[in-house]
């Protein structure tokens, strides 16, 4: 390449400033990191509005489908705490209502069943035969039929939702536009330092 042509790229290079690609890749990574920093708090807010409904017995469905929806659709929109938790959404409230329900359900079923062998073991051990007997009598009755609690697994009433590494929201497209320009800047300064090295050796 000659002088007089690499005079020619240099007239032409010298219009686009370097430093407003770096000024404009600053500029967009801030912006995508802010954006990534309100993402995550849309998130927690989010899923405060799911607890709540929780708490109060309301529908947890929709906040709970609007806050998987914005997770999967933004980047660091997920709740992992870094503690090791694998389920940061907890439908706690519905799981320990629903438990308490249960344990009731078991409770009043099994004190019929009490009444009901205390009655049926009087007729088999009367207290003037051999009453001694009554007692393993109705702890056979009631281990017999008696009714044990539905477990009720809490793995449905945990969540875990993942937010992708990249999303094409404002954060996404802000980091983008931002590497962009860095790269244009890296490559301009690199292209300046060599047309002018190669003029110098031209001189």
């Amino acid at each position: 390449m000659d002088k007089r042509h690499l005079h020619h790229v240099w007239r032409k290079l010298q219009p686009i400033n370097s430093w407003v690609f770096l000024g404009l890749a600053v500029f967009f990574i801030v912006l995508g990191v802010y954006s990534m920093r309100q993402n995550n708090l849309t998130a927690i807010r989010m899923r405060d509005a799911v607890v709540e409904s929780d708490k109060n017995s309301g529908d947890v469905e929709t906040p709970l489908r609007e806050l998987r929806e914005h997770v999967y659709t933004h980047m660091n929109a997920d709740l992992s705490t870094g503690t090791g938790v694998q389920q940061p959404i907890q439908l706690k409230y519905r799981y320990d209502r629903l438990v308490a329900t249960e344990k009731a359900r078991v409770e009043a079923a099994n004190g019929n069943i009490y009444t009901t062998a205390q009655a049926e073991c009087e007729k088999q051990f009367p207290a003037g035969v051999s009453g001694s007997g009554r007692i393993g009598c109705i702890e056979q009755y009631v281990s017999n039929n008696g009714v044990a609690e539905n477990p009720i697994p809490d793995a449905l009433y945990k969540f875990d939702f993942v937010s992708p590494r990249w999303s094409p929201d404002a954060a996404g497209i802000s980091l983008l536009l931002g590497g962009v320009f860095f790269l244009l800047f890296v490559v301009r300064f690199t292209l300046e330092r060599w047309l002018k090295h190669k003029l110098r050796a031209h001189e």
